[in-house]
């Protein structure tokens, strides 16, 4: 799946712009040119070849607080994603197969998740488990998790009726092995797109929690906390906001565009894209073959 993804040109630009984001996250705050914690009687200074983004009211250097504070943002954003999928997409192929009562409470809590008012409630379980990033964060993706439960579960229906998997149940084979064998590669696909999709979505949270001053607290920097600390001075600094509003943007939409692709190549989509590209391939070499 992989290469098919990579494939397609939405597929690279997605793959490229993740990857320099992972990248930032690791050595961002090795390559901060100065201490993001310091502060200075350079209030709100502007654009300067020692401040690259300037500083904020503190007199904080800008560049160097938006390097350090991208670890924090990736980090919270890949738990999010990573909790909702171990909490969503593991009850949702269990669904299918763990008899009736398994099934009807996994749905009731599942539709319990859906139904409660997201952010109250992270806020309220965070002030319950202690102001922390990876509190915060763990709550947010088992409230996610319904979608990781739909999908799941959906896949696997489709996937539980079909015969060779009924055949499989017949001549004595054990659940774990069908999941394994049968049920886990046809799940993946769909999977995979929820995956790309909540990665977006996780930052989009991260974000917002951080600028409420939720899960980090300032002087820690976040992206979300930078654009939360900039409102107050954008008559001193009003381009301030775009370099932290920017990153948030090219990942949540590099996120998407992931996501696209993935379900592009993947299905009765991805068989018919590799149906064309191989009788193209065979019409190029007849055309050389005749030349």
């Amino acid at each position: 799946m992989l290469r098919r993804v990579l494939s397609l040109t939405a597929g690279r630009v997605s793959a490229a712009i993740l990857l320099a984001i992972a990248l930032l996250a690791v050595l961002g705050p090795l390559l901060a040119p100065l201490d993001p914690l310091a502060v200075s009687d350079d209030t709100l200074a502007g654009i300067s070849g020692s401040h690259w983004l300037g500083t904020d009211y503190l007199g904080r250097d800008v560049f160097s607080r938006l390097l350090d504070g991208s670890r924090a943002s990736v980090v919270g954003a890949l738990e999010v994603t990573l909790m909702a999928l171990v909490v969503g997409a593991i009850p949702g192929i269990l669904s299918v197969y763990l008899g009736r009562v398994f099934e009807w409470v996994t749905l009731r809590v599942a539709d319990t998740l859906i139904a409660l008012p997201f952010l109250l409630f992270a806020v309220a379980i965070t002030a319950l488990l202690g102001n922390g990033i990876t509190q915060a964060m763990l709550v947010t993706g088992v409230l996610v998790s319904p979608l990781f439960f739909r999908v799941s579960r959906a896949a696997t229906l489709a996937v539980a009726r079909s015969q060779y998997v009924e055949a499989a149940l017949i001549s004595g084979a054990s659940l774990p092995w069908i999941i394994r064998r049968h049920v886990w590669a046809k799940v993946l696909p769909p999977i995979a797109v929820a995956l790309a999709q909540t990665l977006g979505v996780g930052f989009i949270i991260v974000s917002s929690l951080s600028f409420l001053g939720i899960g980090v607290q300032p002087p820690e920097p976040t992206w979300g906390g930078l654009l939360a600390s900039d409102l107050g001075y954008l008559d001193y600094r009003p381009w301030a906001p775009f370099a932290p509003a920017l990153l948030i943007m090219a990942t949540v939409w590099a996120s998407n565009l992931l996501a696209d692709a993935i379900r592009d190549v993947s299905g009765e989509a991805g068989r018919a894209l590799l149906n064309s590209r191989k009788v193209r391939a065979n019409q190029a070499a007849a055309a050389g073959g005749t030349a």
